[in-house]
């Protein structure tokens, strides 16, 4: 890769996602979309796939760029100078009738794009082949609707960085036009790569912040007692991957009723995790760890929105007991607010004292923040990761996207559970619950899901 133009250094943030992808500690994260094309459209699928890839290729850098040096201390960006098509898309059937619904009309799970994404999780990217890919699942009885998956390396895209794809993809196939050969070989653009995060924010933190976080690594480092977080951290690893849909009739109640409890969706899905799995493990367990993500957008500069590609996010960090969580009569919407009120002192922070600011006192990303956790107790238990909501298409002339699913791979020394959230233009609610095989058993993950399932159906009938 010595001849590729160099972009810029790897920021600290993304340079944490090079170190646990080239370590094979984490390898990608994903975002999916069901795509509805009208009958006017009359294309062979391939050439509107193909041509939604230039315009997004044209319009975001982040996917003409690779990291070199991966495995240093010092890695970069460079950029490659095309990208083969035939090599990053893919194409397969469904298959038939597993798309339907429940007798209450609740959807089914994608059965099919569930086992493409666990496979796709478990798939590194290899320089120099881009660090993306687009797999299609083609329905054989409506040859206007289709699923692009889009998985992509975390060091070039955070979540809404997907859905940012997504809609380029989208507004690109308004606009697609006929042509006798689809390209498959695409010039990259010559646009500078967006900025990281250290480069557009100060990334400030109050000294107290700082002596509070040496005193809990160095000092004061017991764990705490009755905390659950599945098993030590083990090698190698597999992830596996449930995804569970939710109706737009029963969102559109749970959301009513979150407004009427001054509480937001992601917070009552915290909640409602951490009683699903208080619920299902040991009494002696009394504690969970959860860790939320953000996106850091709201306070970058007006040149990275929404529509950007790049890695603008932090985590927060919240706790429930089963004692508060968990009563024997009654949903705790107190603990619902409480965990709003968390997101809320965060977002007021506008990224200070986020753990992401940390990251410039690591001198060793891959020894310090991977390697060396291996065998120990880990010290989260789950994650809600919620990227939102797709706006609809509602012009019936244009392609539109119904569902979507927001995934990521199962993270070696991170959370036991990852559940990533996201509504599509249907309206749709899909939650991916994914894990390592071997840190949380499949039936205790099969547990959790329907006691989620019953709490939020409850909420609907309350």
């Amino acid at each position: 890769m010595e001849n590729l133009e160099i972009l810029r250094p790897v920021g600290r943030l993304e340079q944490y996602s090079t170190s646990r992808h080239q370590l094979m500690f984490y390898l990608n994260v994903a975002v999916s979309a069901n795509y509805f094309l009208p009958d006017s459209f009359v294309l062979p699928v391939k050439d509107y796939v193909y041509q939604a890839c230039e315009a997004a290729i044209a319009e975001h850098p982040s996917l003409s760029a690779i990291v070199a040096d991966e495995d240093t201390r010092d890695p970069y960006f460079v950029r490659l100078p095309e990208i083969d098509l035939d090599q990053v898309v893919s194409f397969q059937d469904r298959k038939p009738g597993l798309l339907s619904t429940e007798a209450d009309g609740e959807p089914t799970p994608d059965l099919d794009l569930q086992t493409l994404l666990a496979t796709e999780h478990n798939t590194p990217f290899r320089a120099p082949n881009p660090f993306w890919r687009v797999s299609v699942l083609l329905d054989i009885e409506d040859e206007r609707q289709f699923t692009v998956a889009f998985v992509y390396h975390h060091a070039i895209g955070d979540g809404t960085s997907g859905k940012a794809f997504h809609r380029t993809f989208l507004r690109a196939l308004g606009v697609t036009e006929s042509s006798d050969q689809t390209i498959s070989i695409v010039k990259s653009p010559n646009l500078p790569l967006l900025p990281n995060i250290e480069e557009v924010h100060p990334m400030s933190f109050s000294l107290l912040y700082l002596a509070k976080k040496i005193i809990q690594e160095k000092v004061y480092s017991r764990r705490p007692t009755g905390l659950w977080t599945g098993s030590k951290v083990l090698l190698p690893t597999q992830t596996r991957l449930r995804l569970v849909p939710f109706s737009r009739l029963l969102v559109k109640a749970v959301r009513d009723r979150c407004r009427q409890e001054s509480t937001t969706i992601t917070a009552l899905l915290q909640t409602i995790v951490a009683r699903s799995i208080f619920a299902h493990i040991p009494p002696e367990f009394t504690r969970l760890a959860c860790t939320g993500a953000l996106s850091s957008r709201r306070w970058l500069p007006d040149f990275i929105t929404d529509e950007s590609m790049g890695v603008w996010v932090q985590d927060y960090e919240e706790t429930y007991s089963r004692a508060t969580v968990a009563p024997s009569e009654g949903f705790p919407w107190a603990e619902a607010r409480r965990s709003r009120k968390t997101i809320q002192s965060v977002l007021k922070m506008k990224g200070k004292n986020a753990s992401t600011s940390l990251l410039q006192f690591v001198d060793n990303f891959q020894e310090e923040l991977c390697l060396s956790k291996v065998g120990k107790d880990r010290d989260k238990s789950f994650e809600v990761s919620n990227i939102g909501v797709l706006d609809p298409q509602t012009n019936p002339d244009l392609p539109s996207i119904k569902g979507m699913v927001f995934s990521q791979c199962a993270s070696v020394m991170g959370n036991a559970i990852e559940v990533s959230a996201v509504t599509g233009g249907d309206g749709c609610l899909v939650l991916a619950v994914s894990w390592q095989q071997g840190v949380v058993e499949a039936d205790l993950i099969n547990e959790i899901v329907e006691s989620t399932k019953q709490d939020l159906y409850s909420l609907d009938v309350a």
